[in-house]
């Protein structure tokens, strides 16, 4: 049987909602910026890359923590190119997530091991994937790029 998420969104003002996530935890607002919204939250855009940055970022950490190391402070930062399609239609036309490690890159035991299949473990990127390239890079606490 295939498991469940479930989010509710209502409409509040404008175009802004309010995201329930059915979960015991404070509700989101987002927005849409001028001149359509009031810019009273993050867009459907930035929810998007979050998502994506996150799950990849908890992927990593799963990762790391199967091989018993210590993952430490992680930092992602996502970026969405955006531009129009063949309808003039905007979509996002890729996503580059950078996740950022605290540590040098020799300081983890089995990294390049980790590198080669942390991303398999993202439902969410994996997905998105389908239909959005996504790229992602690694870099270790002294600015080596250890993938991407």
């Amino acid at each position: 049987m295939a498991a469940e998420a479930l989010v509710t969104l209502t409409r509040r003002q404008g175009y802004q909602f309010e995201i329930d996530f059915g979960l015991d935890t404070p509700h989101v607002f987002s927005d849409e910026p001028p001149p359509l919204g009031a810019a009273q939250g993050p867009t459907p855009n930035h929810l998007l890359l979050a998502a994506v940055a996150n799950c990849l970022s908890a992927s990593l950490t799963f990762a790391l923590s199967k091989f018993k190391q210590d993952p430490g402070t992680l930092t992602a930062v996502a970026r969405a190119t955006i531009g129009r399609n063949e309808a003039n239609r905007l979509r996002i036309q890729g996503i580059r997530v950078d996740i950022r490690l605290e540590r040098p890159g020799d300081a983890y035991q089995h990294l390049d091991r980790i590198l080669d299949q942390f991303e398999q473990f993202c439902t969410v990127s994996m997905s998105v994937q389908q239909g959005i390239p996504v790229a992602v890079s690694v870099t270790d606490g002294a600015g080596r790029i250890l993938k991407g």
